[in-house]
Parts: C-alpha cells; sequence; structure tokens
C-alpha cells in the first residue's frame, strides 16, 4: 500500500512530499467540486426542461384535441342525459380546461423545483468552507526524535549528511 505520491504507508515522508500530497489532494477536491456543480446544474435544467415540456403538453391538448374531445363529449352527454346540446357542449369544454389546469400545475410545481434548485451555490458555499478550514489548519506537532549516536566523519554518507543538514 502506498500513498497518492507513491511513497509507502506509514514512512517519514519529506515536506515536500507532504506539500506535493496535499496540493495534489487539493486539486483533486477542486475538481470534485467543479464536478458537482456541473451535475447540479445539469439536474436543474432536466427539472426545468421537465416543465417546458409539461406546458407545451397542456398548450397542446388545449389547442388540438378540444374541437374533437368537445364535440364526443357533448354527443355522448346528450345520448346519456337527453340534455340541451349547448348544455352538454359546456361541459365537454369544461373537462378539457380541468385537465388542461392539472396538466398545467404539474409544469409549475417542476418550475418551482428547478428555480429552487442551488446546486452551483451549495457547491461554492462547500469551497468557501474548505478553504477556511485550509486557512486556519496547523501542521500536526511532531514528536522529538533522539538523537542519533555520532559517527566518525569517515563513516557518515554524504546523502546522510545533507538530510541531517536539512533537517536541523
Amino acid at each position: 500500500m502506498s500513498a497518492p505520491d507513491g511513497s509507502p504507508v506509514g514512512a517519514e515522508r519529506s515536506i515536500g512530499q507532504l506539500f506535493a500530497s496535499a496540493t495534489t489532494e487539493m486539486s483533486a477536491l477542486v475538481h470534485d467540486e467543479i464536478a458537482l456543480a456541473k451535475a447540479q446544474i445539469r439536474q436543474d435544467v432536466k427539472r426545468g426542461a421537465t416543465s417546458g415540456g409539461a406546458f407545451v403538453a397542456a398548450a397542446g391538448l388545449l389547442v388540438f384535441s378540444l374541437p374533437m374531445l368537445n364535440f364526443a363529449l357533448a354527443y355522448g352527454i346528450r345520448t346519456w342525459s337527453d340534455w340541451n346540446l349547448a348544455i352538454c357542449f359546456l361541459l365537454s369544454f369544461a373537462a378539457n380546461v380541468l385537465i388542461a389546469l392539472v396538466l398545467a400545475l404539474i409544469g409549475v410545481v417542476f418550475a418551482k423545483k428547478a428555480k429552487k434548485g442551488r446546486g452551483p451555490q451549495k457547491v461554492a458555499a462547500s469551497v468557501k468552507e474548505s478553504a477556511g478550514v485550509l486557512q486556519k489548519a496547523k501542521p500536526h506537532p511532531r514528536p522529538e526524535r533522539p538523537e542519533l549516536p555520532e559517527l566518525p566523519q569517515d563513516r557518515v554518507p554524504e546523502a546522510i549528511e545533507a538530510v541531517a543538514r536539512s533537517s536541523s
């Protein structure tokens, strides 16, 4: 198992490696936040399209089906009830208006949901919160390491000597 930068987990990592790892993770977080904002915008657009579709369906119902439905319903009511034909036509028109109102109400409900959707605002608030947390973050204090015994100068490799100088 290894850390995101490829170093083994649990091994001492340099400040540069820790900074690189933090930068990589912050970049991934920002990319994820952007992807979330895009997904939420897509959802809001889909709700808006559904609302528009319901309004178009309501208008189409009133425009294209009223004559045929009015005649069929009016003559059907006249056949069953033996009422005046004018009253039968008024009842068939009222039924069509009722159906159109139900479709319009469905459109209003979806329009309110699309308008209420505040996906990008939620993501922006989350990014600000993450940035605020990172600004207040303080490095974790490291425990003191015991001093290493002195080695003769001829036995100290150059790499160990360079690391010892940079860490003090």
